[in-house]
């Protein structure tokens, strides 16, 4: 009887848990049997590794072979584990050396022919093997996602006999490294390009700088998906981290590799998106929009148009920053830190106050009631955006402000003093830290107190307001918070009240 074992990894959310290949030859009829709870692609690998083995020139061997995929209560999906389990039938019949396979961890799938196939989530892959001090033997098409782990050895291969040759010592694979090219950024819409609309500038400037919601308002063609589409260019790039844990999403998703990977991630689903397209699930579960948007922004356009229930499964995301899907196996967690930026137009016809409009009082409120109280309590700034007079249609967007590069210093200076103070966003600050960190004055206080009694603002509204306030503040350059910043932080509240 022979035993072979060779390491590999499964797929849950944005982890990947080992998971031992053990493979055993014995007397008896022949046969293969895949234990160790194997969904349907699993289950069918067998027939895979066989055509491919047979197809590469190995022996298959006539024997009676069992496959347990350990840990036995853990799910196993998907054709990952092709290619682990090839190399143990032939490891166990000795036409692979045992000893080759120790400090080895294999991903992919196998063709009828015995090519490899590229897999989903090979980076949060490649992070566990560092982790555990081996190498990790992947499909070519998987190699520059591996190799996002600086810390991982990737041998590269597109056929099994590659892998063969090279656990045999007869033809090593050079160690993968990733193209420079990956690190750069795309290009992004500079904000000269929009003419007039300061306020909403300026309010996306706060936004960038404390991490802060912010929901557009206004008619159609004024601006708003133009603005919110520059907000990922005045946010600082990505650090090393949060570059690996955004393409760890996007490549458990199936995205593959991001090529922009310091730029912060923007998504913005259609409003016909359902509520498990945006937080994630299925059979399955995959991360879904807010996930995707990890680290980043996630714009919803004609925020009204989504079904109020799509929209309601935001509130707790937006509060913890991460989104737990259950299901009857297992729960699976995925990261969710998002920074939510919203349009909406006043009305269904998007001309309130116009003589154009038609909708009547009961329309309007019909429209804006979609929109929960909860869920507009979540959103630190509110901007109208304006139709602009013909005259400043036609000017020259060259003198409009500052662009992209010296919002983005302003930004950086701003967080880095955030960062420094508490060492975290100020979007993020708990109920302790903004008692410790925005202090008011009598004067400052009572003004609070007043647009508490007349907005009907709740405990959340008022936090949120000492939070867009103290980004005010951080992007003067002050210490402490004064009435002009409070009275600003205000100015962007009111049209929350009902």
């Amino acid at each position: 009887m022979a035993l072979a074992i060779v390491h590999s990894r499964a797929k849950v959310g944005i982890d990947a848990p080992p998971v031992t290949v053990e493979v055993h030859l014995s007397n008896g009829l022949p046969g293969l049997t895949i234990v160790g709870m194997p969904e349907t692609a699993v289950r069918e690998s067998k027939d895979r590794v066989r055509s491919a083995l047979l197809n590469a020139h190995f022996e298959f061997p006539a024997r009676r072979i069992t496959i347990n995929l350990a840990p036995a209560d853990l799910p196993k999906e998907g054709g990952r584990f092709d290619l682990a389990i090839a190399l143990g039938i032939l490891a166990a019949s000795e036409q692979l050396p045992l000893d080759a396979l120790e400090q080895v961890e294999a991903v992919g799938e196998l063709a009828l022919s015995g090519k490899l196939r590229p897999i989903d989530g090979v980076l949060p892959t490649a992070l566990a093997c560092a982790r555990a001090g081996r190498k990790l033997i992947v499909p070519k098409d998987n190699a520059d996602e591996a190799a996002l782990s600086q810390d991982t050895t990737v041998y590269p291969a597109s056929h099994l006999l590659e892998v063969c040759a090279h656990l045999n010592g007869n033809q090593l694979i050079s160690p993968h490294e990733l193209p420079a090219c990956n690190a750069v950024l795309a290009d992004t819409p500079d904000l000269r390009d929009i003419v007039g609309q300061h306020q909403a500038k300026r309010a996306l400037e706060i936004a960038a700088a404390g991490g802060h919601n912010l929901l557009f308002s206004g008619p159609p063609g004024t601006g708003k998906t133009m603005l919110a589409m520059r907000l990922p260019a005045i946010l600082p790039p990505l650090q090393a981290n949060q570059m690996l844990e955004v393409a760890a999403i996007h490549s458990v998703a199936g995205l593959g590799l991001r090529w922009a990977l310091s730029q912060p991630p923007f998504r913005a689903p259609h409003h016909t998106a359902s509520a498990t397209a945006l937080v994630g699930g299925g059979g399955i579960p995959k991360p879904g929009e807010i996930s995707l948007a990890h680290h980043g922004v996630l714009f919803l356009d004609e925020l009204p148009e989504f079904p109020r229930k799509v929209l309601e499964v935001l509130r707790e995301p937006l509060e913890s920053g991460e989104i737990l899907i259950s299901r009857v196996q297992a729960q699976t967690r995925y990261p969710a830190n998002f920074q939510l930026i919203a349009a909406m137009n006043p009305c269904p016809c998007g001309y309130l106050g116009s003589e154009r409009c038609r909708c009547t009082p009961d329309q309007v409120r019909r429209y804006r009631e979609k929109i929960s109280g909860p869920l507009l309590d979540r959103i630190d700034l509110l901007v109208e955006v304006p139709s602009l007079l013909s005259g400043q249609l036609l000017e020259s967007p060259s003198d409009e402000g500052d662009g992209n590069k010296e919002v983005l210093q302003r930004v950086i200076n701003a967080r880095a003093r955030q960062y420094q103070r508490s060492g975290q966003l100020n979007t993020k600050l708990s109920n302790q830290q903004l008692r410790s960190h925005c202090i008011l004055d009598d004067t400052q206080k009572t003004l609070i107190q007043r647009a508490t009694e007349q907005l009907g603002l709740s405990a959340r509204g008022v936090h949120r307001i000492l939070k867009v306030a103290r980004t005010i503040a951080d992007l003067d350059q002050c210490e402490n918070i004064s009435i002009n910043h409070l009275t600003e932080a205000l100015s962007y509240r009111i049209k929350f009240s009902r």
